[in-house]
């Protein structure tokens, strides 16, 4: 197939996820061979459909997705499907395929080389950390050798070491890759253009260039058409008020003044559809239970997972009101399930103050009963059902009257991130622990968060691999668990 010839194709397609709630109008693009390409738009746009739309796992009501003949499309997903959990690590990777493949062990070689991940393959998939997880789903895409290699979030979990390998691994990729990331550095490396999917108009726009230089060409587009719909707005207002003159005088001025009206609904017509900014969630505060105890939790010893095998360690970490602790420590070292042995009070070697109220963020969003309703999600955490405050700290998060009577199953990861916040908000937790706060997060909320998170007046202990954002968050102590 020669270099420029088109190996993806959208004509005028059009998917609503239910009735009355559109996800593309009449979208048209093409994307041809060996483009790097991002996918942009805001929380719950329905970037991750437009990407099952390619696989064919979804179709199109309207209009075509036509992938080149023959062609081989592979997707990174998100998230680990549950059902893969209780796989081995050969297991996941034989899944990946239709047929029976013969030399599997020295392509998952290939493939885990590839993501510089070294597990062996007899290993849980369940037992591997979030970072590890991601990197099995972007060498399970990459095992096949697709044609057209679809990242959704590809960067969520991974270190700063896992993000520069991915990076330079889709510089060299010979073939179609199109990612969607909120991480704008990562994306900045690579891309190459830019479709941006409108969740207002639900429209596609197309933009050529890197990352920054697209974003600097939505903002002069958006600033040159708001100033056209001033001028257009204004001249249709003149045009209106002297047809109401003309009108009055009577006679022959009356048709003049049919003429001016008519005018007026021209210029009115020719102003467009903004593209309006993603909006970004309201300023918030994580109200902190009021506690008495001085110390509200202690580590002295904790367990990580070196060259595969359990090892226990020593530790002197005291967690008081008001104090905030950061765990460091590469993908696959046991940050995550010490997290969770510490909010399920499992944990050996350590203990929190009994009754204290735990206000739990999990990166993968196994806290959230995914047949419930965001309504009653919220109103599980709440120690007293105050339906206003409900609806206000919802509205902060962009949690609007169509998503609050959705289930959580039905929601982007993004939109999950929203809820899990406002939960801990309604909650009210006396010690908060959050494990990748900023997953799955649209760029311009990152901020609000950081800020809340650093005048949280309870005990906190956080996991990111951001440090622009760890930046923004007073940290008192620091627990390396590599040290």
């Amino acid at each position: 197939m020669a270099k420029n010839e088109v190996v993806l194709r959208f004509e005028e397609v059009s998917f609503e996820r239910m009735p009355h709630k559109p996800i593309l109008k009449e979208v048209s693009f093409s994307v041809r061979r060996g483009a790097k390409l991002t996918l942009m738009g805001q929380n719950g746009a329905g970037k991750s459909t437009l990407f099952h739309l390619i696989t064919g796992e979804l179709h199109a009501e309207h209009g075509k997705v036509v992938v080149g003949e023959g062609l081989m499309v592979a997707l990174a997903k998100q998230v680990m499907p549950h059902e893969l959990l209780k796989h081995t690590v050969r297991e996941f990777f034989e899944a990946s395929f239709s047929k029976k493949i013969y030399d599997i062990d020295s392509r998952i070689a290939l493939a885990l080389e590839a993501v510089n991940l070294s597990v062996p393959p007899n290993l849980l998939v369940k037992v591997c950390s979030g970072g590890q997880q991601a990197r099995l789903l972007l060498a399970a895409a990459i095992i096949q050798n697709p044609d057209i290699l679809l990242l959704d979030e590809p960067t969520n979990n991974l270190d700063k070491a896992g993000i520069a390998h991915l990076t330079q691994f889709i510089v060299g990729y010979p073939n179609t890759c199109m990612v969607i990331s909120h991480d704008a550095d990562f994306l900045n490396a690579f891309t190459q253009g830019v479709l941006y999917l409108d969740v207002h108009t639900h429209h596609l726009e197309n933009y050529v260039g890197n990352y920054f230089d697209v974003v600097e060409q939505i903002a002069v587009r958006i600033e040159k058409e708001n100033s056209m719909n001033v001028r257009l707005a204004k001249e249709a207002i003149a045009k209106k008020e002297k047809a109401n003159f003309f009108a009055m005088k009577g006679g022959r001025l009356r048709l003049l003044a049919k003429r001016m009206r008519e005018k007026a609904a021209e210029l009115e017509e020719e102003q467009v559809d903004v593209r309006k900014e993603d909006k970004t969630i309201r300023a918030f505060t994580i109200p902190a239970e009021i506690v008495v105890a001085g110390v509200l939790m202690q580590i002295e010893s904790f367990s990580i997972i070196k060259n595969h095998k359990v090892v226990t360690k020593k530790a002197n970490i005291s967690l008081r009101r008001n104090e905030h602790l950061l765990l460091v420590g590469p993908n696959g070292i046991g940050k995550t399930t010490l997290l969770e042995s510490l909010a399920l009070g499992t944990a050996k070697g350590a203990s929190i103050t009994p009754g204290i109220s735990i206000g739990y963020y999990r990166q993968d969003f196994s806290t959230l009963e995914q047949d419930d309703t965001v309504y009653a999600s919220l109103v599980s955490v709440m120690r007293e059902i105050d339906e206003e405050k409900l609806r206000s700290v919802a509205a902060g998060f962009l949690i609007n009257s169509e998503i609050i009577k959705s289930k959580i199953s039905s929601l982007s990861e993004g939109q999950k991130g929203l809820v899990s916040l406002a939960r801990l908000v309604l909650q009210k937790p006396g010690l908060l622990i959050l494990d990748e706060p900023t997953n799955h997060m649209n760029f311009r909320h990152l901020p609000v968060i950081a800020r809340a998170l650093d005048a949280y007046t309870g005990a906190m202990i956080l996991i990111s691999h951001v440090p622009e954002f760890v930046k923004q968050i007073r940290i008192d102590q620091t627990l390396d668990l590599e040290a």
